[in-house]
């Protein structure tokens, strides 16, 4: 009976027993590509490290699409046809995906159906793994046969929103204006910033979701202006307007901070806002280490991808790399090319050596990473600035 349920799910198509197959779905096309690029590279830099093999399998890696040119972004349709190729084709034991959280709810229920190991290097929506957190249902409803297959390298919000409003408080910031991109991930991060905020004693003077397809922002950062905030927040990403916004703030005259999070950490969007508008006055989060702070693997891993790409590696590179080298120790401690097997070796570890220092999963698939980056725009780039540790933060507040 196993047997024929293989055979329904994959199609029929015979596996190949020598091969292990490793997809990624990312979008390759449209504003995110740069990113995206540097994952790609990333996950390619780790199976070169393993020789092309691992244990008695020699693998091959398909690079996936989930965007349209038509629509410039990922789309459902394009994330659940790369989903089912995945689930269909036998010699697949992984997918390495998505970038974007709401990608991710497409897929995560169709990969649970074969019990397809799904590993992100960039999905940080708290709902997507801890209960009680996000919408009503979650994260069960993404697992209908009641069992795990997901796991991600990257922090999830319930770190980077509230960490990012104890860090604006340590700044002296008393008011702020918060504007999401109504998206999974946006409004998401920018809800939980909110939250803080508010439990910090920070004056919330207004939380608006915008229009991403809008050309432009200027009445509502006319809006804003006349509220008087020290700092402005936005919850979403460089290909949800960022850039665009941050150019308007600027040209409405308004002084106040700009902090953005992970997703708007990439040079696309400085390029977008205009370099001189962001100067001095704008911060990114990001959760983890940047490049030239990375030691140990880390720091190997810069090194190799300056010496091969002439350039060092945008935020999401590393995390690309480290889902790889978690999908290869998956496969080599199930010793066997088994689905169930390999996603159980995943869940397991607890101690994984890899570029993003010593770290493990967590019960929910989560990594137990908890440090948060902030860095400033200088001279036309992200410059690191300091290091928010969860536990400090922690610390602090339990003193107060």
């Amino acid at each position: 009976m196993a047997a024929c349920l293989l055979a329904l799910v994959a199609g029929c198509r015979p596996a190949d027993p020598g091969v292990v197959r490793i997809v990624s779905s990312l979008p390759r096309t449209g504003s995110a590509k740069q990113q995206t690029d540097s994952i790609v590279r990333g996950i390619r830099m780790a199976i070169e490290e393993a020789g092309g093999s691992i244990g008695p399998f020699r693998i091959e890696y398909l690079d996936l699409d989930d965007a349209t040119a038509a629509a410039g972004q990922w789309t459902s349709e394009a994330e659940a046809a790369n989903a089912r190729r995945a689930l269909q084709d036998p010699d697949v034991v992984a997918y390495i995906g998505t970038y974007n959280s709401g990608a991710a709810k497409v897929s995560m229920p169709i990969l649970n159906l074969g019990d397809l190991l799904m590993v992100s290097p960039a999905n940080t929506a708290v709902g997507l793994t801890k209960p009680n957190m996000g919408e009503p249902g979650e994260p069960d409803v993404y697992r209908p046969t009641g069992r795990m297959n997901y796991v991600r390298v990257v922090p999830a919000d319930d770190l980077q929103g509230p960490l990012s409003a104890d860090w604006a408080r340590r700044r002296g910031v008393r008011k702020v204006y918060i504007l999401d991109d109504n998206e999974v991930y946006g409004k998401g991060i920018a809800d939980l910033f909110d939250e803080r905020c508010r439990e910090l004693g920070i004056t919330v003077l207004g939380h608006d979701s915008i229009d991403a397809k809008a050309q432009e922002f200027k009445s509502l950062m006319a809006r804003i202006k006349a509220a008087g905030p020290d700092l402005v927040y936005f919850g979403g990403t460089t290909q949800s307007k960022g850039g665009q916004l941050a150019k308007d703030m600027v040209s409405a005259g308004i002084p106040a901070l700009l902090l953005v999070p992970d997703g708007c950490k990439e040079q696309v969007f400085i390029d977008a806002a205009g370099a001189a508008n962001l100067e001095g006055r704008c911060f990114v989060t990001f959760g983890g280490l940047p490049a030239d702070k990375l030691t140990g693997k880390g720091s190997e891993f810069v090194d190799r991808y300056r010496r091969e790409f002439g350039e060092t590696p945008e935020g999401y590179a590393v995390y690309g790399y480290e889902a790889a080298q978690v999908v290869l120790r998956a496969i080599r401690d199930a010793g066997l090319k088994d689905r169930r097997a390999i996603t159980d070796a995943a869940l397991r570890l607890r101690d994984f050596d890899g570029a993003l220092g010593s770290w493990g999963f967590d019960d929910n698939g989560d990594t137990t990473l908890d440090a948060l980056t902030v860095s400033v725009v200088r001279g036309g780039r992200f410059e690191f600035e300091e290091i928010i540790d969860a536990t400090d933060v922690a610390g602090e507040s339990s003193a107060e």
